[in-house]
C-alpha cells in the first residue's frame, strides 16, 4: 500500500517549506515533529481537546490564531505562516536564544510549570492573548476573566492553573497599552 502524497508548502518560524511531499492523511502534529524536527508542540490527548498542540496561525490582517495541530491536517496550512513554540524566542545567527519571548520570561518568573508538557500550548495561548490586548486594550476590572477566558482550554495536568494566570497578569500589568486608561 502507498500512502496519496501531495505538496506542502508553509512558513514556519519566518522560515520559508519548499514544496515538499507530504502524506495527504498527514496531521499537523505530525509534520512538525518529523519532517521539520519541531518537537515543542506536545500530543497529548490526539482529541483537539488539551490544547498541548497548539500552534498560532498568522493571519494576513495581522492577527494570530491558535490552531489545534494534532486535528489538523498538514495541508490545512498550505500557503500559511506558522509559529511554533520554538518561533517564539529570538534567536541569533547560529540559532542560539538570545532573548526569550515576554510570554515566555514571564512564565520563568513566575515558575509556570511543574512538568512543563503542557507549557508550549499555555505559552502559545498567553501570546495570542497578548497579541489581542495590543490590538484591543480592555479595562482592568476585566483583566482576570479575560486571562480565564483565554486560557480556560488549555489542560495542565498538574494543576499549574494558578501560576500561569498569575503570569499572564503580572506581564499585562506591567505591558503599556494592553489596559485602558
Amino acid at each position: 500500500m502507498t500512502l496519496a502524497m501531495k505538496k506542502l508548502s508553509l512558513t514556519v518560524n519566518e522560515r520559508a517549506i519548499d514544496p515538499v511531499d507530504v502524506p495527504e492523511t498527514m496531521m499537523m502534529q505530525d509534520f512538525l515533529h518529523e519532517y521539520l524536527n519541531l518537537t515543542g508542540s506536545r500530543m497529548g490527548c490526539g482529541q483537539g481537546i488539551c490544547h498541548a498542540c497548539t500552534v498560532i496561525v498568522e493571519q494576513d490582517d495581522g492577527t494570530l490564531d491558535e490552531t489545534r495541530t494534532c486535528i489538523t491536517g498538514a495541508h490545512w496550512f498550505q500557503g500559511k505562516k506558522v509559529r511554533t513554540v520554538e518561533g517564539h524566542a529570538k534567536r541569533d545567527a547560529s540559532g542560539a536564544i538570545t532573548e526569550l519571548s515576554p510570554v515566555q520570561q514571564a512564565f520563568i518568573e513566575n515558575f509556570s510549570f511543574q512538568c512543563g508538557y503542557c507549557t508550549p500550548g499555555f505559552v502559545t495561548g498567553a501570546t495570542v492573548f497578548i497579541e489581542q490586548l495590543k490590538r484591543k486594550p480592555i479595562a482592568k476590572a476585566e483583566l482576570e476573566q479575560a486571562i480565564t477566558d483565554a486560557l480556560d482550554k488549555h489542560i495542565c495536568r498538574c494543576t499549574g492553573y494558578v501560576r500561569y494566570h498569575e503570569a499572564v497578569r503580572d506581564l499585562v500589568l506591567k505591558t503599556p497599552g494592553l489596559l485602558k486608561t
